[in-house]
C-alpha cells in the first residue's frame, strides 16, 4: 500500500514538472485520476441574487467514491476588482490532474473548457468591474434588471456555434486542444486569492450529497446550479414542482416529500429561535444530512416506475 501511494505521489510530481508554466501555480497536488470526468451538463443559470455577486460555474470534483458535481453558484468575491478563473481537469502522462480555480485581477487559463454563461473557454465576457461596482452583461448572464441596475448588453461576444462542446477536460484522448495565451500566462503570474470559505463549504456540501455523484446521476445532476451557497430549500422545492409538472411524482409521493421539507423547515425555525437566529455547527450538519436524504428521495421518486400521467382510455368499440 505504501509503495502504491509513493508511486502516485511520484506521478503527480512528474506531471507538475511537465505542465505548462501558466498552469503550475494552479495544480491541486494530490488529486489525480486515470478516468476523465463526465461532460459538462446542460443547465439553466439561476438569476443573480444580490448585486456584486459573481458567477462561479459548476464543475466535476473527485472524491473517494468517484466524480461528483459541484453546482454552479453566485458568490461574493473576496474583494473588489477580482475575477474568478475556474478550475479544470488537465490530462498529462496518463493521468487527469485537477487545476484549482482562483481569484485574481485577470482571467487565467482554464483549459479551454466551455462552462457557459460567459466562460466560453477563454476569458470571461459576462461582466466587468467599473470602479467599485460590477457591471453585468445581460446578453450572457441571468440578472433581474428590476432589482440590479448596474447592467449592460453586449451581444457581440456571443459565439453562435451549431455544436457546443461540453467536454470537461483539457488534453489527452478526446480532450480539448488548448494552450495558454500570452495574456493567460501573464495572469497566472499575478497574485492570486484562494477560493473563499463559502466556496470551500459549497464543494464540501456537494461531496456529501449522493445525488451529485456521477455513479448515481450518470452525468446529469438533479441540482446543477443554485442562486446562493447552501440555498437548498428553494432548489428542492423546484425539483418537486418539476416532478409534479412532468408527472414523475404521484400525489402520494409529492405529499410525502412536502411533509419532509416542512418538518426540516420547522426544525430550522425552532433551532434559530432557540439560538438567537443562528444555527450551531451541529444543527447545520443535521439539517444538511436531512436535506441530503430528501434530495436522494426526490431523485428516487422521480425515477421509479410510478407516474401521475393519466392512463389513455382505449376505444371501447375496439373491444366489442
Amino acid at each position: 500500500m505504501r509503495k502504491l501511494f509513493s508511486m502516485r505521489i511520484l506521478l503527480l510530481l512528474l506531471a507538475a514538472c511537465v505542465l505548462p508554466a501558466a498552469s503550475q501555480a494552479q495544480v491541486a497536488v494530490g488529486i489525480s485520476v486515470h478516468v476523465g470526468p463526465p461532460a459538462i451538463p446542460v443547465y439553466t443559470q439561476p438569476p443573480c441574487p444580490v448585486e456584486g455577486y459573481l458567477w462561479t460555474p459548476g464543475y466535476w470534483a473527485y472524491g473517494d467514491e468517484g466524480y461528483y458535481w459541484v453546482p454552479g453558484v453566485w458568490v461574493s468575491p473576496p474583494r473588489v476588482g477580482v475575477l474568478w478563473t475556474p478550475g479544470y481537469w488537465g490530462w498529462n502522462e496518463g493521468v487527469y490532474v485537477f487545476h484549482a480555480g482562483y481569484w485574481g485581477p485577470h482571467i487565467g487559463f482554464y483549459g479551454g473548457v466551455n462552462y457557459g454563461f460567459g466562460y466560453g473557454g477563454v476569458g470571461f465576457v459576462g461582466g466587468e468591474w467599473r470602479g467599485g461596482r460590477f457591471a453585468y452583461n445581460t446578453a450572457v448572464v441571468n440578472v433581474n434588471t428590476t432589482v440590479i441596475h448596474n447592467t449592460y448588453v453586449n451581444k457581440t461576444v456571443i459565439v453562435n456555434n451549431t455544436t457546443v462542446n461540453r467536454t470537461s477536460f483539457s488534453g489527452g484522448p478526446g480532450g480539448i486542444n488548448a494552450r495558454p495565451s500570452r495574456e493567460e500566462m501573464a495572469a497566472s503570474r499575478e497574485n492570486h486569492i484562494q477560493p473563499t470559505a463559502m466556496q470551500t463549504s459549497h464543494e464540501h456540501t456537494a461531496s456529501t450529497n449522493r445525488a451529485n455523484f456521477a455513479s448515481e446521476n450518470h452525468g446529469r445532476p438533479a441540482t446543477a446550479a443554485m442562486s446562493r451557497v447552501n440555498e437548498r430549500q428553494a432548489n428542492q422545492q423546484a425539483r418537486i414542482a418539476n416532478g409534479v409538472k412532468s408527472g414523475q411524482l404521484t400525489p402520494k409521493e409529492t405529499s410525502h416529500l412536502e411533509n419532509r421539507e416542512a418538518n426540516i423547515n420547522r426544525e430550522v425555525k425552532n433551532d434559530r429561535a432557540a439560538n438567537g437566529g443562528k444555527l450551531t455547527a451541529q444543527e447545520k450538519a443535521q439539517v444538511n444530512h436531512q436535506q441530503n436524504n430528501t434530495s436522494k428521495q426526490i431523485y428516487n421518486d422521480k425515477h421509479n416506475n410510478k407516474t401521475d400521467r393519466p392512463v389513455q382510455k382505449q376505444n371501447s368499440e375496439h373491444h366489442k
